[in-house]
């Protein structure tokens, strides 16, 4: 047997890959805490004018990740997935490093949107994985693969502030470039992939792929899932510090308690996200998605009225939790109801929605806060979910359609029932 057909061993793929994600996340979210400052440092004096710079740079990546993810999706289809991960984590690397000598606004905004186009390390994580990792694990691998990017996001912020202090602005885009390059020779050296590519006049076109699927309308309503836990996330980020000082007063620690505040869903979520995967493996991750829905409204609404920032912080840790289940259990049922041959272009089309999220998120915040006051955003958002919750509730209970799967697959297309 040659090396190229030798087993996969999806467990060390599954290991390299979350490490990966881990480094992603935690490149991605080292400049947040001081991007304003750096937009700053650019030359933008204004209040007014930096408030919108800073939103500028924050949501055009992900507004170009959404427009540039079906594209990379189909590549990886065509071409291997580990390509796609190299070719991500190398460009996000190069990428960082010109930010770092960036001499004007203009020039930041523009890197800032290439950052966008060029990243998706993530989601072909996941489309890697799920092409690989038996169907009856595929909850508690999507869910331990979650926690990667989830602890790099949790961490980031934090290793960030402490580098901008020491060592400069600039030179924590130098820093997370080599993260990055790190993670592309980890991917390199590391991650072992058997596939074999296909001629582009092979390729399904897009109503092709939606045509394949044995739900689409079931596939379709998991992206607009992913889309509205996003936005529901989003929506509160904008308000939290303000929400945790009209709770407060003016105290001098208001930036620390609002970072724990801001930081609690995510522990939560690490803790949650493999052990209510193998329990979606067991029960049906449909069933977890719908209950977890259901108990992040009742978790909302609560948090409209609450009156001391240590109730807010417990009910977000709560939230968290609930929300650990959400993302794997959506991925566990695109994985279900999908095909290995067009894998990396279902789980890109779940990331361009969930970028689209994570844009109209803020502003959706934004805009109920400065109208109807901050507690108005946490009825808004319980109000979205609760809408996601019936809906996905409804879209689960349909049956599929009769489908014939592809010779080329390997990954078994099942109902979400089963």
């Amino acid at each position: 047997m040659s090396s190229s057909d030798a087993p996969i061993n999806w467990q060390r793929n599954l290991a390299v890959t979350w490490f990966g994600c881990f480094l992603t996340g935690a490149a991605f979210s080292l400049v947040m805490p001081f991007l304003p400052l750096y937009v700053e440092q650019l030359g933008v004096t204004d209040p007014g004018a930096l408030n919108i710079w800073s939103g500028l740079a924050f949501s055009i990546t992900f507004l170009f990740s959404a427009i540039a993810s079906p594209f990379w999706g189909g590549l990886a289809d065509r071409k291997g997935r580990k390509i796609m991960l190299l070719r991500s984590a190398l460009g996000m690397a190069i990428v960082m490093a010109l930010m770092g000598m960036a001499q004007n606004v203009w020039q930041f905004l523009a890197l800032r949107a290439l950052l966008g186009l060029l990243g998706g390390f993530i989601p072909n994580a996941n489309a890697l994985i799920a092409t690989q990792m038996p169907r009856n694990k595929s909850g508690w691998a999507l869910g331990t693969l979650s926690t990667g990017g989830v602890g790099g996001a949790l961490l980031g912020p934090l290793a960030g502030g402490l580098l901008a202090d020491n060592w400069g602005l600039r030179m924590v885009f130098f820093i997370t470039a080599s993260v990055l390059f790190l993670c592309f020779l980890l991917t390199l050296f590391c991650i072992r992939e058997n596939f074999v590519p296909v001629a582009k006049r092979e390729m399904l076109h897009f109503k092709e792929v939606f045509a394949s699927l044995k739900n689409p309308k079931l596939v379709l309503s998991l992206f607009i899932t992913t889309m509205i836990i996003q936005v529901a996330t989003g929506s509160i980020a904008p308000i939290l510090t303000l929400y945790v000082r009209e709770l407060m007063g003016n105290v001098s620690n208001i930036a620390f308690i609002s970072g724990i505040i801001a930081s609690v869903p995510g522990v939560a979520a690490l803790m949650s996200a493999p052990r209510l995967g193998k329990l979606g493996d067991r029960i049906g991750p449909e069933k977890i998605l719908v209950a977890a829905l259901v108990i992040s409204v009742l978790l909302l609404v609560p948090m409209s009225v609450v009156q001391a920032p240590w109730q807010l912080a417990i009910l977000r840790f709560l939230l968290g939790a609930a929300d650990g289940a959400l993302l794997p259990a959506v991925q566990t049922l695109l994985v279900y109801n999908s095909t290995s041959q067009i894998a990396g272009r279902i789980f890109s089309y779940n990331q361009s929605f969930r970028d689209i999220g994570n844009v109209t998120g803020p502003l959706i915040g934004a805009a109920v806060s400065a109208s109807y006051g901050f507690r108005a955003v946490f009825c808004v958002t319980a109000g979205v979910v609760l809408f996601n919750a019936i809906y996905s509730w409804f879209s689960l209970q349909r049956p599929a359609r009769f489908h014939v799967e592809t010779p080329t697959s390997t990954t078994s297309v099942v109902s979400s029932k089963e």
